[in-house]
């Protein structure tokens, strides 16, 4: 039978670990104050792409590819949503403006 200061120094490091778990989990999993919150699209609003946000229209699908084309080769991604006999460019916030510029140049030269 083990005597009592063992039985301590069993119940310190049973303590001493879980308190190691806890703190890596928190470390691991926690939440960052700093990160933004995402802005989430509203699932009833029939005009939402969720995260994407469109940077052109145009009236056909030829046109919509060729801009998607140009797009993809300065490393843009790009997607076509149809509305009605116009076709959207949808691309994801964070390229919206180089999306502009692209799409601006293309257009003047």
């Amino acid at each position: 039978m083990p005597d009592a200061s063992a039985r301590i120094w069993v119940i310190l490091g049973g303590l001493l670990l879980m308190a190691v778990v806890v703190v890596a989990l928190r470390w691991t999993f926690g939440t960052d104050r700093q990160v933004p919150t995402a802005r989430l699209a509203d699932p009833d609003d029939p005009d939402a792409f969720g995260l994407l946000e469109e940077v052109s229209r145009v009236p056909g699908a030829i046109a919509a590819e060729v801009l998607q084309g140009r797009l993809a080769a300065a490393g843009i991604r790009a997607t076509l949503s149809r509305d009605g006999p116009a076709y959207r460019i949808l691309v994801f916030p964070d390229d919206l403006k180089a999306a502009r510029v692209v799409l601006s140049r293309g257009a003047l030269g």
